[in-house]
């Protein structure tokens, strides 16, 4: 369950922690814990998305 609100400046989400991406378990972007549950702060200047692989359908 996880709820994304988009905000000017980027978009706040509230996740369970087996939800939690690697990026926002390493605190790569602001997290704060809130009982349960985590809300994190992926500003719109950071890509949610990983930067480690390449696009799907490029190179095949």
């Amino acid at each position: 369950m996880t709820i994304r609100i988009r905000l000017p400046g980027g978009t706040l989400k509230i996740k369970k922690k087996d939800e939690l991406r690697r990026r926002e378990q390493k605190r790569q972007v602001p997290v704060w814990r809130l009982g349960d549950y985590f809300i994190v702060w992926w500003p719109s200047s950071i890509s949610d998305r990983p930067s480690g692989r390449p696009p799907k359908g490029v190179g095949e």
